[in-house]
């Protein structure tokens, strides 16, 4: 088993992996480049977003700044808008809804690690080298109208359902029903949203 494929079935794996460190490389370089166009370089953009996207619908609009850790385990519906500074640490699958809204500064995370600093390193090594942290994953799904307020961070596998509004700064920790508005750390559902 390859380590991407223990990345994504949630099993420990090794960051410092050849195959992942070239993808990895490979996005910051794309999200350089898109996060430096000139704003309304569309055509560009696109082609980046093409690139960079594990799949996507129609009407998507990511404005830059914006930060993912591969990318191409992103996958978008249709009618998203990705407002500016928000980071997709994509180690497992992101899969968003139609009609989702996200506002500046949300944080969503795949990548979790071991709380046991021997589990998370191993041993040193011998020539005193850096060794990448064993990490695992659990994936982030996002179901259709959905709003993700501002500052709200979302941690390895949570699913919201559709029809849910995520309160500013919020912290989800815990699955969201649908047709609900939640804030909070942790988020909570507060009422139904109709």
């Amino acid at each position: 088993m390859t380590e991407r494929e223990k990345m994504l079935a949630g099993m420990l794996y090794d960051c410092g992996d050849a195959e992942l460190l070239t993808q990895w490389h490979k996005a910051k370089n794309l999200m350089r480049d898109y996060n430096r166009l000139d704003s309304d370089d569309l055509a560009a953009k696109d082609r980046i977003l093409t690139e960079l996207l594990g799949g996507r619908g129609t009407n998507l609009w990511i404005t830059a700044p914006f930060y993912v850790d591969y990318g191409n385990n992103i996958f978008f519906g249709n009618n998203c808008e990705v407002n500016m500074n928000c980071t997709f640490l994509d180690d497992n699958r992101i899969v968003i809804g139609d009609n989702a809204l996200i506002a500046p500064n949300v944080q969503i995370y795949t990548a979790f690690h071991p709380t046991n600093a021997a589990d998370r390193f191993g041993p040193p090594r011998e020539d005193g080298s850096f060794a990448f942290c064993k990490t695992q994953t659990a994936p982030v799904t996002i179901g259709n109208n959905v709003w993700i307020g501002g500052g709200a961070i979302l941690l390895p596998g949570v699913t919201i359902g559709d029809n849910v509004v995520i309160g500013a700064g919020s912290i989800v920790t815990k699955d969201i029903p649908a047709n609900s508005v939640a804030c909070g750390n942790p988020c909570r559902v507060i009422r139904e949203n109709r």
